[in-house]
């Protein structure tokens, strides 16, 4: 039997976006995860999918313990480039963002959080690249009511891409990137960076060229270089 994949299918499957973090020997480190998903109700258990080569993945299979935030839609992309494109054995993320300490000591970040778990991990299944955590949760809470951010959004409307140890990792451009003048992409992370939109964390207005932009401006996702940018239109 003949069977085609045709991998841009799976991109229409959803999900949203996620800071999830442990602690191991008074360690921390925390990453943006787009794979989590409820498994049961009773007792309350929650699936996190993580890759194995990731110093977080290393934490939890240590301590047993993690939390997550959930964040809404208006979380920063400087928020997500800190947890997404920058690895806790370079960089202390928590350092730069503010946080609590849960019951299990983990760090949990409270900014652009609309809710936060904790749990102990009960199960755990081998998923290729990546491991899929069954953990139960000894906590729960909303902390503000709001829009959560889907991935869909993230990508569209903020204009962000995967990292390549992302389950949903694309590694080509996004339809119309190739064609699109003035337009330049970061070659670290994929950031687009737009002239029509400018950079709005670094207060660049809209209509600044890419030749324009200071000469220590850097990519407000994962905090590249100019040097690291090519032109994609």
């Amino acid at each position: 039997m003949d069977v085609s994949i045709d991998s841009k299918a799976l991109w229409d499957i959803s999900y949203g976006l996620y800071i999830v973090t442990s602690v191991s020997d008074g360690r921390f480190n925390g990453q943006i995860v787009n794979t989590v998903f409820q498994v049961s109700s009773e007792p309350p258990r929650v699936a996190v999918s993580l890759n194995k080569l990731n110093l977080t993945h290393a934490y939890v299979q240590e301590s047993g313990v993690l939390a997550i935030s959930i964040l809404e839609e208006q979380a920063s992309m400087s928020l997500i480039g800190l947890f997404g494109f920058k690895s806790g054995r370079d960089v202390d993320k928590f350092a730069q963002t503010p946080h609590t300490l849960t019951a299990n000591g983990c760090p949990l970040v409270t900014e652009s959080a609309l809710s936060v778990l904790e749990g102990r991990v009960v199960a755990s299944a081998d998923g290729g690249t990546h491991t899929i955590f069954i953990v139960e949760l000894t906590r729960a809470e909303v902390l503000k009511r709001g829009t959560p951010l889907t991935y869909a959004t993230y990508q569209t409307v903020k204009k962000g891409h995967s990292p390549k140890n992302a389950p949903t990792y694309r590694g080509d451009s996004a339809p119309g990137e190739e064609t699109a003048p003035g337009r330049f992409k970061c070659s670290v992370c994929g950031y687009l960076y737009d002239p029509s939109v400018g950079d709005p964390v670094a207060h660049i207005p809209p209509g600044t060229s890419f030749e324009d932009l200071p000469s220590d401006w850097t990519c407000p996702l994962c905090g590249a270089t100019k040097e690291d940018f090519a032109a994609v239109g």
